[in-house]
């Protein structure tokens, strides 16, 4: 068993030490090719925290495309996620493989003390994907996205050295939303590689049989309202999760509230295909993007109330592993509050009257 984080306030450290020049320039890569959306938001993160945070990307990108398309030598994916648990192993022992995204990992693990059990269980939800596992209630899927999106979130929460239980709990929540986002968004590609994700009680309700549907997958008015409520699900952790950004540092915040609000702005695009997605595959655009961007700059300060709620339980446990106490902010954050509480309340007015225009609330 790995030694728990300590007991007091970490102040974040680089990601640098260890890691080559070639390395990064490989970690850097990754997120440029793999997701445009964490690269456009990672760019406006400060450098150490920017350089942390796509090293921790490079190995879960790596990590999840061995167990879909494999590598020679490991002869299936339940063998694959096996073979990713030797190689955390050998990171956690100081001894990482000769490979970029494992060095780069172990750059992160030593600087940040990330407890293993975070990185397991990512790994546990690829094993989830390799089994064909299905999930019968949104309980059961926030289950599976809380290992393969939401430790996402509390990982980075710890990098940028903010390990506050109610800090951690509103980053899990900010991957559960994007995760059911994903899942929204992916319904036909999923299908088409013999993968369903939506609640099973769900798909009874709407009277669509799973294996008919994976058999051939077409677009329906109750598959689209199945779409309609897994987006508000999703909805309700953006609200809870974007709640937490303010209690991020101060230079952090931009980038992971412009990560959310592009994220959120997918779900608002299927809702205006209809909540068609089978026939057709939404995404941010790049003049979209630059606008969140730049909007996320102008509101990230804004001192939110951290909803008091109980964190969904998959949540729960990550918390438990990787919290630490600190002290509240204080300083500037807390004495905006009056002002800047009006902005996002406006804010938040005016989305939910789009949103109404197009059906996506109710």
């Amino acid at each position: 068993m790995q030694p728990k984080p300590p007991q007091s306030p970490m102040p974040p450290m680089s990601a640098e030490g260890g890691l080559s020049a070639g390395d990064q320039a490989i970690c850097d890569s990754l997120i440029a090719g793999g997701s445009k959306t964490f690269h456009a938001a990672s760019l406006l993160l400060p450098r150490p925290y920017r350089r942390a945070a796509r090293a921790l990307y490079a190995f879960c990108r790596t990590a999840d495309d061995l167990v879909d398309d494999g590598e020679a030598g490991i002869p299936g994916e339940l063998e694959a996620c096996e073979a990713l648990r030797r190689r955390l192993d050998r990171v956690y022992s100081g001894a990482p493989l000769s490979r970029p995204a494992d060095r780069a990992l172990a750059s992160v693990v030593r600087a940040h003390c990330l407890p293993r059990e975070l990185p397991e269980a990512m790994i546990e939800g690829f094993e989830w994907d390799c089994e064909g596992r299905r999930y019968r209630t949104l309980d059961d899927l926030l289950d599976y996205a809380a290992r393969v999106a939401g430790v996402v979130g509390v990982m980075m929460s710890a990098i940028m050295g903010r390990r506050e239980p109610s800090v951690l709990v509103r980053a899990g929540e900010l991957g559960l939303a994007m995760q059911l986002t994903n899942i929204a968004r992916d319904v036909g590609e999923d299908a088409r590689r013999g993968r369903i994700y939506l609640p099973l009680d769900w798909l009874a309700q709407a009277r669509i049989d799973p294996e008919e549907f994976l058999a051939r997958p077409r677009m329906s008015s109750q598959l689209a309202e199945v779409v309609r409520q897994l987006l508000f699900a999703a909805d309700r952790y953006y609200e809870s999760g974007l709640k937490g950004v303010p209690a991020l540092p101060a230079a952090c915040r931009p980038a992971i509230r412009a990560a959310g609000l592009a994220y959120r702005a997918i779900g608002s695009n299927i809702a205006r295909n209809d909540y068609d997605s089978v026939t057709m595959r939404a995404h941010t655009g790049t003049s979209k993007k630059l606008a969140l961007l730049a909007w996320s700059g102008a509101t990230a300060f804004f001192p939110l109330p951290i909803p008091a709620r109980a964190p969904h339980p998959s949540i729960r446990a990550m918390v438990e592993r990787t919290a630490v106490e600190a002290s509240p902010p204080s300083g500037l954050d807390a004495q905006m509050g009056r002002f800047i509480d009006l902005l996002s309340s406006f804010e938040e007015r005016h989305r939910l009257r789009s949103a109404q225009r197009i059906g996506y609330a109710r």
